[in-house]
């Protein structure tokens, strides 16, 4: 079932934490089991910030040694941080497993990211110049609240609340995906993909990674690959129609970009309001509408549509 949603403000920044919990909160009967944001703010050059995690929410409840583990697997980050030459400007820890890192670096993103995928339990949930990703166990009010999100400001946003269907509860397997290593690329879906398995093969040979077996991630390494060949975002997602068999809807967001796509069947839902200062989407109206004041007018796109917007 799950829910999707996503803002975007055209030429001012907002309160788009607030904003995309709202709508998410509207969605929590869509998908009680984790919720996710990826926020997009001001971009830097050579400046990014990183999400990462060294252990799973439930993880904490096994005692003291998960404990040790936890603060040895930090450390070890720290270190390979200094190795490369990161240089870390602020860090803040967000939950004893979970930690925000804003720092300069002017080498190659991936090869850091892999360095530091290395140790174990080790995730990274995102690097970016202008995304930050944050996803956990729970409905959006208390994901919000956890990781002080109500107070982000930023010009665009897209979320997710999830059933899981097919996969584990955990935060590995909760929307967003970043779409690794491209620093601000991440992706919401709503579906099934039938050739999951097929594409993800594919993509492995050409050298892409996945951290779990949930086929939305399949989109996001996708849209990843398309861009790493030259092709732009609109021209990615509109050759996902044709390519990706199933199911879906799915929103992807750059850093200066929100996109959405319907696959040929458009049995996956989607409600759009559009004006010329925010778009706004979601898998219901009741989304949209959390966050208007006043009445609106919305609409449904077509199958196999595709729409990007920049800020």
């Amino acid at each position: 079932m799950c829910g999707i949603a996503g803002l975007i403000h055209r030429g001012n920044a907002a309160d788009i934490g607030q904003e995309m919990t709202s709508m998410l909160q509207a969605l929590k009967h869509r998908g009680p089991d984790s919720t996710g944001f990826a926020l997009y703010g001001p971009p830097t050059a050579n400046r990014y910030v990183m999400r990462f995690k060294v252990a799973e929410q439930e993880d904490v409840k096994k005692g003291f040694d998960i404990h040790r583990q936890i603060r040895a697997r930090k450390a070890a980050v720290d270190e390979r941080m200094a190795e490369f030459e990161a240089k870390v400007i602020e860090e803040d820890t967000v939950t004893e497993y979970a930690y925000r890192t804003i720092f300069n670096y002017t080498g190659d993103v991936r090869r850091l990211a892999d360095y530091l995928e290395d140790i174990e339990n080790v995730e990274i949930l995102s690097i970016g110049r202008a995304l930050e990703l944050i996803k956990d166990l729970g409905d959006a009010g208390g994901v919000s609240k956890q990781y002080a999100l109500g107070e982000f400001q930023g010009t665009h946003a897209i979320g997710h609340t999830r059933m899981a269907t097919e996969s584990d509860v955990d935060i590995r397997s909760a929307h967003p995906y970043w779409a690794y290593p491209f620093a601000d690329v991440s992706v919401v879906h709503n579906g099934q993909l039938t050739n999951y398995w097929t594409f993800r093969r594919a993509l492995e040979r050409r050298d892409h990674r996945f951290v779990s077996n949930c086929d939305s991630e399949l989109i996001a390494v996708y849209i990843a690959d398309q861009i790493d060949r030259g092709n732009d975002l609109e021209g990615a997602m509109r050759q996902s129609i044709g390519e990706l068999d199933g199911v879906f809807t799915y929103l992807v967001a750059t850093s200066d970009s929100l996109g959405m796509a319907k696959d040929l069947m458009a049995a996956k839902p989607m409600v759009l309001y559009e004006s010329d200062d925010l778009i706004a989407l979601a898998s219901e109206e009741v989304a949209i509408r959390s966050i208007f004041p006043h009445e609106i007018d919305t609409f449904d796109p077509y199958e196999g549509e595709v729409r990007v917007w920049k800020n």
